[in-house]
């Protein structure tokens, strides 16, 4: 089974009015102003696993800053999780400025959800290391729920949307809530060449052939222990079958590559 752990798909009206949620959101300028910049469906990402052989997806949101921009898009995931028979699992986005935030939470567990994110509190002006960091951290106790941050690597090259969670202050905080399941996104941001093992840490590899590239992505790969690598793509952005043959190129063993690209 190929499972990608991370893909986006927006409601089809931020597709067709994207000028208009380009005026209201900064992040979603940041990353969408260039209409080359691709916005996926539900539609289009069952298209894009037919054709690449994926069997499930993690289907995310997207880090708006306002609350009601949050609350449609959730449910448009879960109305299209619904309808997928299983096929697209959907996390639920949030920003922990508003004060309706955990009330949502609560709403999106009640309906099933199976985590939150890619959360990216730096762009919604919120603190990881924070008050607001401890609430996020209560409520995913109390729903058992995954959270994915938007890891940015401290160094690199620049990119639209590169900004999301600084890499150390989301390893302190994984490091303060290590019964809760955690995943950082885009390798972490290279967090396993950087520091001791982190226990509770997985790392998807969403995006790695626009941000590792070449040797030094098959050296980023392989520093990650292959029992905490998730497959992702970060689809559309990057195309799930262009993922999965990256990944097939740098692990052979037959056991390390259906882990990172399922089992785990």
């Amino acid at each position: 089974m190929i499972i990608d752990f991370h893909t986006h798909i927006f409601p089809p009206e931020v597709r067709d009015n994207r000028e208009e949620y380009i005026r209201r959101d900064t992040t979603f300028a940041e990353m969408y102003s260039d209409p080359r910049a691709q916005i996926a469906t539900a539609e289009d990402l069952l298209a894009s696993m037919e054709r690449a052989g994926v069997d499930i997806s993690v289907a995310l949101g997207f880090a708006w800053q306002e609350h009601d921009l949050i609350v449609r898009h959730n449910e448009y995931l879960f109305e299209a999780a619904a309808q997928s028979d299983g096929v697209l699992i959907p996390f639920t986005s949030i920003n922990m400025l508003d004060p309706r935030a955990e009330r949502e939470i609560d709403r999106c567990a009640a309906d099933g959800v199976r985590g939150v994110g890619e959360l990216r509190p730096d762009n919604q002006g919120w603190k990881l290391a924070g008050e607001a960091g401890e609430r996020l951290a209560a409520l995913a106790r109390r729903h058992n729920l995954i959270l994915m941050f938007h890891v940015t690597e401290p160094e690199g090259h620049e990119y639209p949307g590169r900004s999301g969670c600084d890499m150390e202050v989301f390893s302190a905080f994984a490091a303060r809530n290590s019964d809760l399941r955690i995943i950082g996104a885009h390798l972490g941001g290279d967090l396993y060449r950087r520091q001791p093992d982190p226990p509770n840490v997985y790392v998807d590899t969403a995006a790695q052939v626009f941000l590792y590239r070449e040797a030094a992505a098959e050296t980023a790969m392989r520093a990650v222990p292959p029992g905490r690598l998730l497959f992702a793509s970060d689809a559309p952005l990057i195309r799930q079958v262009r993922q999965i043959d990256e990944i097939r190129s740098v692990f052979h063993d037959p056991e390390e590559r259906a882990a990172i690209l399922g089992g785990n």
